[in-house]
């Protein structure tokens, strides 16, 4: 597949050399994101803030802290416990477990693409703006690492290997947690899915099955499955609109998703729309991981849809429960959806402990 390297300008000095130039300073070297031809033909450049670039050594850093459990209050737990990268950086449970054993409400999110979330908002309700915010967030959670920065800091600081790896990312800054979660946004930003079946397809490299292709026609007919909405068409790769949604999963709310964060009653019960891509890898589905298989989502929008008061418009057919797929349909359906996984990704040894 082939790929462009984006060069983002920045204001930073980018160097082909790490040497020291002198006792204390360090000069990164320069790893812009190499962009997969399958998103270069239809989406815009990646967001790269000007003050966190792609850097080799920046890249090593995060992905050192993204698998190293000192970030948790025990040192048991590291980003990587509810971000497996064998399912697509999700967690196979419903609900991860905390390092005291607490149980959270809400299925771990894949990570992938991140890097073309347009709005920044990140979670499923969207309560924080960034990746580098949003990587602030587990470490302090009482139900997830339960640990304090500062004492992440004084640990990282005493280490005797990170001092010198902050030192060679970032200069001669002091360990910062505003560093750290510079450097674990940096290795997310390299979590690139974009070789499944149906890129290949895009690409001329490999052909859907009949069973395939009628299941797309079925993704984007509005009298059929009507999906293309909120996840896109094969104009946006990334298969989301990264908006947040009220796809009828309940009447009423336990969980208030975005609403508990904008503080509108107009957008109770609406989350984020995930990404299609890897699905094959990612159960349970839905922010609170209620359905274990794909045919149970299929099943929730052909028959299942339940109304409320701030219901997306886009469920038009709520009060018939759904779209009312055939059984040929659903499985055709599912057949494509599965199409948009990507098994490269999951074995990428960049992106594992290794």
């Amino acid at each position: 597949m082939k790929k462009r390297i984006v060069y983002v300008v920045l204001a930073f000095c980018l160097s082909c050399s790490n040497e020291p130039t002198d006792r204390n300073t360090y000069v990164p070297t320069s790893n812009p994101l190499e962009i997969p031809q399958v998103f270069e033909d239809h989406i815009i450049p990646p967001v790269i803030p000007l003050n966190n670039p792609q850097t080799v050594e920046g890249v090593a850093l995060g992905k050192k802290l993204f698998f190293d459990p000192i970030l948790s209050a025990d040192h048991t737990q590291a980003c990587a416990a509810c971000h497996n990268p064998e399912n697509a950086f999700t967690d196979p449970a419903r609900f991860s477990v905390g390092i005291d054993g607490s149980i959270g409400t809400r299925n771990s999110m894949p990570l992938f693409n991140m890097a073309w979330n347009y709005d920044e908002k990140f979670f499923w309700d969207g309560r924080v703006f960034s990746l580098e915010h949003q990587a602030l967030e587990p470490v302090i959670n009482p139900i997830e690492m339960n640990n304090t920065w500062e004492t992440v800091v004084t640990r990282l600081q005493q280490h005797t290997e990170y001092p010198q790896l902050f030192q060679e990312a970032f200069g001669a800054s002091p360990i910062t947690k505003e560093l750290a979660t510079k450097a674990l946004a940096q290795f997310q930003r390299t979590l690139i899915s974009s070789n499944s079946k149906f890129d290949k397809h895009l690409l001329g490299e490999a052909t859907l099955t009949a069973q395939e292709a009628n299941g797309l026609n079925i993704f984007m007919d509005e009298t059929k499955g009507d999906c293309f909405h909120c996840h896109g068409n094969p104009n946006n790769p990334l298969w989301t609109d990264n908006i947040f949604h009220n796809n009828g999963l309940d009447a009423t709310f336990s969980d208030l998703g975005f609403g508990e964060v904008s503080g509108d009653p107009a957008d109770n019960g609406k989350f984020k729309s995930p990404s299609l891509r890897n699905l094959a890898f990612t159960a349970p589905y839905m922010h609170d991981g209620r359905f274990n298989t794909l045919e149970e989502v299929i099943n929730h929008y052909s028959e299942g849809l339940q109304d409320s008061p701030t219901i997306d418009p886009l469920m038009k057919k709520v009060n018939e429960g759904g779209v009312q797929l055939s059984i040929q349909d659903k499985a055709d359906l599912k057949a494509f959806l599965l199409s948009l996984s990507d098994p490269s990704f999951i074995n990428n040894p960049a992106f594992n402990n290794q």
